[in-house]
């Protein structure tokens, strides 16, 4: 049983539960982030310094389209990644850069990793990669109306594989093995929402 404790409904007071920002530190820097210590005090004189990971904004762009036998399908890459040491399956993706717009980011990165331009690019979303400790927003898109306008234009240390595959079958994949990537999994949900928005809508 329940608690009787637990509220039943969010309520729209939560100012009482942020805390103040006082000092802060940098304490490293380099090419893709910087962490700064920040100290900071709760209403009630709790008082603490915390980590915040300062990174720039990043983008997903999920690029779809209906082949000629009537199957949604959509463009994925496979690529190494630093980080795990492994091979992933994701969808374009990057940094927006300095003084970007992140939907100008998104069309930028998927004519880049694909040659693909978009006729139509939709706002899906954009979230907290981790709000404990990280500053910033992933943004996230969805392509349409896609034509191929050039080939790959691909940073020095790049190399990407660029597949089209069967909407449903990536979705499915989307969570684990190759496609364990949590960002990409929050990706295919907004897709997946999107698209039973628009049934739903018909």
């Amino acid at each position: 049983m329940m608690p009787d404790s637990f509220k039943k409904k969010l309520d729209g007071d939560s100012g009482f539960l942020k805390w103040k920002s006082g000092k802060r530190t940098r304490r490293f820097d380099c090419a893709i982030f910087s962490v700064d210590e920040v100290e900071r005090t709760n209403h009630d004189g709790r008082h603490g310094s915390f980590v915040q990971i300062l990174c720039p904004e990043w983008i997903i762009i999920v690029p779809v389209y209906t082949d000629e036998d009537g199957v949604r399908r959509v463009i994925v890459e496979k690529q190494y990644r630093h980080g795990s040491d492994s091979v992933t399956l994701e969808y374009p993706a990057g940094l927006v850069e300095k003084g970007e717009d992140p939907m100008a980011a998104a069309r930028r990165e998927l004519l880049e990793e694909t040659g693909l331009e978009a006729g139509r690019v939709m706002h899906l979303g954009t979230l907290c990669p981790n709000n404990a400790f990280m500053s910033n927003h992933q943004h996230f898109y969805l392509a349409e109306d896609l034509r191929l306008a050039g080939s790959q234009d691909l940073d020095p240390n790049e190399e990407i594989e660029v597949y089209s595959l069967p909407l449903d079958e990536v979705l499915s994949m989307m969570g684990g093995g190759m496609a364990d990537n949590a960002l990409m999994l929050a990706a295919s949900f907004l897709v997946e929402r999107e698209f039973a928005r628009r049934e739903k809508e018909n």
